[in-house]
């Protein structure tokens, strides 16, 4: 059976009228950020969504503003007019409470001139002070409007009965269609190559996804922080080494400064947001800004990504401007080893995300990365190398006392995660734990990745202590 994609809803309005909320609504979870001021959504978001059991993928888009092209609200309504291409249904979403705006009506007249069918759905018409709001929107000459409440949850199902009879039938052709593509498949893989692009405000992170991408799918300017929300995009990559065609979820996340500069509400928000993008990634690009080097808040937010156990890269963006490019790299390296010691030698690569230089090399080797971030090594090969480990450096005896490590095991992956069985363990040095961390890194094929060792001693309700 053909796959088949799910149906594609696209949510349309002007500024500040609920759009992120009925998203999040719909897709059952707070992915899009949500604020009393206008403007918030600038890139189009895609969730999971499904009402009363039919599923399609929503897609929450920037506020529909009537600028100029070349400002960047007027980029933010370029790319709401480009995600209606290929969209099943539209919902041209308008506030109740506020009745009718000359920017509703210039946003209905261009609805009306599309193919996609399009649903009128009256947001904030709980109560009294949504009713005439409600009634008003008749004139969009958009049919019959479906009053809700995105933040209370009321008129949901209305909007089920609404969208049903456009997409319904694709959404039970979908489901069914993955269903048998699941029985099919009983190879147990990794799937898509979940990668996070993260860094400091302007140094090219939603550029590079556009440049890889081959569209402007992101909003890019001269203007630092355009990107507020972290934004997901399945895509798939042909490796030019094999012929493969790779899948990839690609992330682009908010710039991240100094935690003193981020003083605005929204800020935070979306800092705190792209956080949660490395927890949900499984290799992290730093992107950095060949022009500026490597500073402090890099080396953070490298720790950051580390300290939560995801696989780590580096790429130095702008290449093709960077002076004296030898001695720069050079001196990166330095301060990436230097600065994080507990993942030397983590790949380093030098792109550009106007020309596309370097891009193809990066995303190999974040694919080689992943699977040493998941790979399991056979317990009697591991305690082999923890034998001779121990043998040409044995543990110490704090005091006299003999520290006994009897045995190891591979506890889990992605992070990889060991345990250490043996007694007095407590007293073992800060130092060995260093010296059998670094030993599973460089042989047992764990690099450039965060390895996780606990200690563990037994216990014995009966052992007496020397």
């Amino acid at each position: 059976m053909q796959a088949i994609m799910k149906p594609q809803v696209i949510i349309i309005g002007r500024p500040n009228v609920g759009k992120s909320t009925l998203f999040n609504r719909l897709v059952g979870k707070k992915l899009a950020l949500v604020d009393d001021q206008p403007g918030v959504t600038r890139d189009r978001r895609m969730g999971d969504a499904e009402l009363a059991g039919m599923s399609f993928t929503v897609v929450d888009t920037a506020g529909w503003e009537d600028e100029d092209p070349d400002t960047l609200p007027g980029r933010m309504r370029m790319q709401t007019e480009v995600s209606l291409e290929g969209a099943d249904a539209a919902m041209f979403v308008i506030d109740a409470r506020a009745g009718i705006t000359p920017l509703d009506e210039e946003i209905a007249r261009w609805l009306r001139e599309q193919e996609v069918p399009v649903v009128l759905v009256a947001n904030k018409a709980e109560g009294k002070a949504g009713e005439a709001g409600l009634y008003e929107s008749y004139s969009l000459g958009l049919g019959e409007p479906i009053g809700v409440s995105a933040e209370h949850g009321e008129g949901i199902a209305d909007l089920f009965g609404a969208l049903w009879p456009i997409i319904g039938a694709k959404s039970e052709a979908a489901e069914a269609a993955a269903e048998f593509a699941a029985s099919e498949d009983d190879d147990e893989t990794l799937g898509p190559l979940k990668l996070a692009i993260v860094g400091r405000p302007n140094a090219g992170k939603s550029t590079l996804i556009n440049q890889l991408l081959g569209e402007d799918r992101l909003l890019t300017g001269p203007e630092a922080g355009i990107t507020r929300d972290s934004i997901a995009i399945d895509w798939n990559w042909t490796d030019p080494k094999t012929g493969e065609n790779r899948e990839i979820r690609l992330i682009d996340t908010a710039g991240m400064r100094k935690k003193a500069r981020v003083v605005e509400k929204l800020e935070k928000l979306s800092v705190a947001d792209a956080r949660r993008a490395v927890d949900f990634a499984e290799v992290v690009v730093l992107l950095l800004d060949a022009t500026q080097g490597l500073e402090h808040q890099d080396l953070k937010i490298a720790d950051l990504v580390l300290q939560e156990g995801r696989a780590l890269m580096v790429a130095i963006n702008k290449w093709d401007i960077a002076e004296d490019a030898s001695a720069l790299f050079n001196g990166i390296r330095a301060a990436l080893d230097d600065g994080l010691a507990q993942v030397r030698g983590l790949p380093l690569i030098a792109v550009s995300a106007k020309t596309g230089k370097g891009l193809d090399q990066m995303l190999g080797a974040a694919f080689e990365l992943r699977e040493s971030w998941s790979k399991r090594v056979p317990t009697a090969a591991l305690n082999r190398w923890f034998d001779d480990a121990l043998e040409a450096n044995p543990p110490p005896a704090p005091k006299g006392k003999r520290i006994k490590l009897r045995y190891i095991t591979q506890a889990g992956t992605r992070p990889p995660r060991f345990v250490v069985f043996g007694t007095r363990l407590d007293m073992l040095p800060k130092s060995y734990e260093r010296y059998l961390v670094n030993g599973i890194r460089s042989k047992l094929g764990f690099e450039a990745v965060p390895v996780r060792v606990v200690l563990k001693s037994p216990k014995n309700p009966f052992e007496t202590k020397d």
